[in-house]
């Protein structure tokens, strides 16, 4: 055991508390509170994940944060950019906003061509979506016509009718979206981002659930895979995964990418400026 986990683990024993107390209150699981304890982070998520149980169990033993991960770096390995060059960024943008000369009445320059040209495209295209939209209402009328007609020439066909326009009610699949459905029953630290967008950063306790709506792509690393149930499209997936292992999955129109199920390296993610 190192010195970055031999501390954490005195210092939670000197409080008195329990790994399994940590766990009921940062929703880590008690393996890898262990698995800090023991600078064995190749049992761990990686990247910023690992940061973020640092600082949480840091929290609840109401330690300082920010010394808790230098420290979990320090016996990790290095990383770049350093969290100190952020109060120099900071001081570089602000000397700039100094040295910015204003515009005569103080006033910033406003492009007006460009934003005139912005908002005569849009317009345009308010037109064209209009034009469109009546042009396919008329359509649905006219088939809605025949329909009837047709179901008023034999008999019974009213009922028929009627279930065949229930059918035609829109639906997820129908509108070129799929939906993907995640339940926890165990405890799992989920990042989901879905068409490029971030949905998700954070633990999935178990006994809840996650539904994520996309038309292009799902993408969810989770900490501990085997502790999920996938559906897609209400139909339910086959186990992607053993408990405590780490897995990036993928899904699209089609389903889950078996080719993208793998299983992802403990390594450091670069931090975001």
């Amino acid at each position: 055991m190192g010195a970055f986990g031999a501390r954490l683990k005195q210092e939670r024993e000197r409080q008195g508390i329990t790994l399994e107390q940590v766990s009921e209150s940062t929703k880590i699981t008690v393996r890898m509170l262990q698995a800090l304890e023991e600078e064995r982070f190749e049992k761990l998520p990686g990247g910023i994940f690992n940061k973020g149980f640092v600082r949480a169990y840091a929290r609840h033993l109401k330690i300082d944060e920010d010394k808790a991960v230098a420290d979990y770096l320090a016996a990790s390995g290095p990383v770049a950019a350093p969290v100190q060059k952020e109060p120099e960024l900071a001081a570089i943008a602000t000397q700039k906003a100094k040295t910015r000369r204003p515009r005569p009445g103080g006033a910033e320059r406003i492009p007006w061509g460009p934003l005139a040209l912005a908002l005569l495209i849009i317009a345009f295209g308010f037109a064209i979506w209009g034009s469109f939209s009546r042009q396919a209402g008329g359509h649905a009328i006219g088939l809605r016509g025949k329909f009837h007609a047709a179901g008023a020439a034999k008999p019974g066909s009213a009922s028929k009718g009627t279930a065949s326009g229930a059918g035609t009610a829109a639906s997820p699949e129908a509108a070129g979206a799929f939906v993907v459905l995640i339940k926890a029953h165990d405890d799992c630290w989920l990042d989901i981002t879905a068409d490029g967008k971030d949905v998700m950063h954070d633990t999935l306790a178990a006994g809840q659930e996650k539904s994520i709506t996309a038309h292009s792509e799902v993408v969810a690393k989770a900490g501990n895979v085997g502790g999920l149930d996938l559906w897609f499209n209400g139909n339910r997936l086959p186990a992607a995964g053993e408990p405590e292992e780490v897995k990036t999955l993928v899904f699209d129109s089609h389903g889950l990418r078996p080719e993208q199920a793998k299983v992802e390296p403990a390594q450091e993610a670069q931090p975001q400026p």
